[in-house]
């Protein structure tokens, strides 16, 4: 705890002054009940009147209650003062205040990091088993060599033109001096309608 630092003497005489103010105040609202309940008490007969008496008392006891209401709003005075003075010359207090919210802010940020280097350790590994999966699918797709995706299914697609060409009947003319080969198909007479077609 640090030790508390001597006060310059305008501050010390401010201090003085502001507990003066909270004695007087709070002896004000002592006496003025204390003479209050007095007041109350029923006395014996004297040369003044009842009603008099009653009128009298009456009044003093609203001067009093009025005494009392100005030594409460005195004193709540007293404390806005005392707030006034904390905040403007209590310096080791707010430093104090300070570094205790920046310990709060700076714990808040660790913690925040270590959630998110889990969260980032989390995705690392499921990214990785997503593209082990991916690259094993496709494997099939590629050759021995590592060759890039786009290449492997451009591949992939002059493969199966291939085969589909090897699959196609091939007519090949056996004597070079025969010619360019024709193709026949079976001709259709659209103009007879439908049916078999007789052939020549």
């Amino acid at each position: 705890m640090a030790q508390q630092r001597a006060l310059p003497q305008s501050k010390e005489t401010l201090l003085q002054s502001y507990n003066k103010r909270l004695k007087d105040d709070i002896k004000s609202i002592m006496d003025n009940f204390t003479e209050i309940i007095k007041t109350a008490k029923i006395e014996d007969e004297t040369q003044v009147s009842r009603a008099t008496q009653g009128e009298q008392d009456n009044y003093e006891m609203h001067v009093r209650a009025a005494n009392i209401v100005r030594a409460g709003e005195s004193l709540m005075k007293l404390v806005s003062d005392l707030k006034q003075f904390l905040i403007l010359n209590d310096f080791p207090s707010v430093n104090e205040a300070i570094d205790q919210r920046n310990q709060q802010l700076r714990a808040l940020q660790e913690e925040c990091d270590r959630k998110l280097m889990a969260l980032r350790d989390e995705v690392s590994i499921d990214l990785y088993e997503l593209e082990e999966e991916y690259y094993s699918s496709s494997a099939s797709l590629c050759e021995a060599s590592d060759l890039p995706l786009c290449e492997a299914y451009w591949r992939l697609d002059v493969d199966t033109d291939s085969a589909d060409g090897l699959s196609a009947p091939l007519l090949a003319s056996p004597d070079p001096s025969a010619g360019p080969l024709q193709a026949t198909a079976p001709a259709h007479s659209h103009a007879s309608g439908p049916g078999p077609t007789e052939h020549a």
